[in-house]
């Protein structure tokens, strides 16, 4: 397993996978909260390995560890036979950088009622504002409620529109302080805004605790939580001048493997699992049941998780 140091020494594209400094952590990235075990592979693309490899089967430490540490890569590392097969099967075609930006411009336009508070878009780029993010100093507009702003990316691949250590159409880094995700700029608004460490700490578990997304193969869901768990590597070495050690990497593991989960979004079921014919069969806030219930996502200004499904009934707060 590679450690923090390790991660961060190799290109911001490499195929990881990522320990952090302690295997729990890794686990935890490997962890499906909803049903308790592992997120499966949902893909056929690794089959040829062996029967561990099949769709259905878990994605364990052990099959990505080792002499298979390598077998998942990111979209731009995969064969274009391959590329093209999932976006044939699956849709997945992923979006350039520049192309997020303007997307996640518009999201923050409408929120902060102006333009360019984060950059201005150019033609197939975008020019940083490098003054302070502006907020009012009290009502809807503050730089706190703008942290706890819930943001979801759908289908979200290696999720480029939550975080954006790299150009996901061509692998190209990306410096921290020019990256566009939706995350990316609630952690610049921390380190703008936080001044003294424990606070840093405690609101940028908050950005991550309100950043969510789901995504139906496994091996891009780990790439996204791996890119999450990194960026945060990335920010406190920034922000604090270290790297974070192992108490604050669990339990920013821990929330990456609640808010970026597997899930078939036409089902809102864990992939290829038979969902049963009633809901009310379910317990709201049972935290055990079998693999076949519907995906649950974590309220962490409550405390409490709910059925992903109950929440589209009222529309989903924020995102994409």
């Amino acid at each position: 397993m590679l450690s923090v140091a390790e991660l961060l020494a190799r290109p911001a594209a490499a195929a990881l996978p990522l320990a952090g400094s302690t295997p729990g952590v890794f686990e935890l990235l490997l962890s499906d909260m909803t049903t308790g075990g592992n997120i499966i592979w949902a893909t056929e693309d690794y089959a040829h390995l062996g029967a561990a490899f099949a769709a259905d089967q878990p994605i364990t430490v052990e099959s990505v560890t080792g002499l298979t540490a390598r077998v998942i890569r990111p979209r731009v590392e995969k064969s274009k036979t391959r590329r093209g097969g999932r976006a044939k099967d699956r849709a997945e075609v992923f979006t350039p950088s520049w192309l997020c930006n303007e997307q996640n411009n518009l999201v923050d336009e409408a929120w902060f009622g102006r333009s360019g508070a984060f950059n201005t878009a150019t033609r197939r780029g975008w020019r940083t504002t490098a003054s302070t993010v502006e907020f009012d100093a009290e009502g809807m507009r503050t730089w706190q409620r703008y942290v706890d702003e819930r943001r979801l990316e759908a289908a979200c691949g290696e999720a480029p529109y939550l975080v954006s250590r790299y150009d996901a159409t061509t692998g190209e880094p990306i410096a921290l302080e020019r990256r566009i995700g939706l995350l990316d700029r609630k952690l610049r608004v921390v380190t703008e805004r936080c001044h003294d460490e424990g606070e840093w700490l405690r609101w940028a578990e908050r950005a991550f605790q309100a950043t969510y997304g789901f995504e139906f193969q496994g091996d891009s869901l780990l790439l996204a939580r791996e890119n999450l768990l990194a960026t945060y590597v990335d920010h406190t070495r920034h922000a604090l001048g270290r790297l974070p050690d192992e108490r604050e990497l669990t339990a920013v593991a821990e929330v990456i493997a609640w808010n970026i989960w597997q899930m078939d979004g036409l089902t809102c079921a864990i992939p290829l699992k038979h969902i049963r014919s009633t809901v009310s069969e379910l317990t709201l806030f049972d935290p055990h049941g079998d693999d076949d219930r519907l995906c649950r996502v974590r309220d962490w200004r409550t405390g409490q998780t709910v059925e992903f499904r109950s929440l589209l009934k009222g529309g989903v707060n924020g995102g994409r």
